[in-house]
């Protein structure tokens, strides 16, 4: 027990203590961020043309995982694909986007799971410059129409044939009625037979 004590609980705490000291100084990086939060829209606001070309190419040129991140934020999506983040926080660090290098730092120092505020505070500014594909809507009512002549030319086939099948059940059902049924008959006639005598 006195190894135990001595030993192994001290390298434990050690261990947990690094993770401790980690959090710690990653939520101070947090913080400092969020503090400065304004001066980085205000930069983000005057830099905005001159960023949009680049910001594009670097996205472009990063993996689709990334790509996700960038547009959707997910729970723990960061952890997944937390090389390919790191990589893109520092492409957008080197055009010197507003906020992206304190958060490379941070992010190469204690990972991006742990300052995942600031990362999708800058994922969010360089979504502004993305354009999410849509179709033209000029197609669409075109095509719109076309399949509603189609279902409506079906729909006219169903009734149609649900019909035929009314008129068909119908038919069938006044044929049953008008035929006697033989069987029914004979035990009528089997019927009358001497009552039961009483004992």
């Amino acid at each position: 027990m006195g190894y135990w004590k001595s030993v192994v609980v001290p390298k434990f705490k050690k261990l947990f203590d690094k993770n401790n000291v980690k959090k710690a100084a990653a939520a101070e990086a947090c913080k400092i961020f969020d503090d400065a939060k304004d001066s980085y829209n205000n930069e983000f606001e005057e830099k905005k043309a001159d960023l949009q070309a680049k910001v594009i190419e670097i996205y472009e040129a990063s993996s689709a995982e990334v790509k996700a991140v960038v547009k959707e934020r997910k729970d723990g999506a960061l952890k997944t694909v937390s090389n390919g983040v790191e990589k893109f926080l520092e492409e957008l660090s080197k055009i010197e986007f507003p906020g992206s290098k304190p958060v490379y730092e941070a992010c190469s120092k204690f990972g991006p799971t742990y300052i995942e505020g600031p990362i999708y505070f800058v994922f969010e500014k360089v979504s502004t410059f993305i354009v999410v594909e849509e179709e033209p809507p000029v197609a669409e009512p075109e095509a719109a129409a076309a399949p509603t002549e189609e279902t409506s030319s079906k729909e006219k086939e169903i009734v149609v044939e649900e019909e035929k099948k009314e008129e068909v059940v119908t038919e069938e059902v006044a044929e049953v009625e008008k035929t006697p049924e033989p069987a029914a008959a004979k035990p009528e006639e089997v019927a009358p037979t001497e009552p039961a005598k009483a004992c």
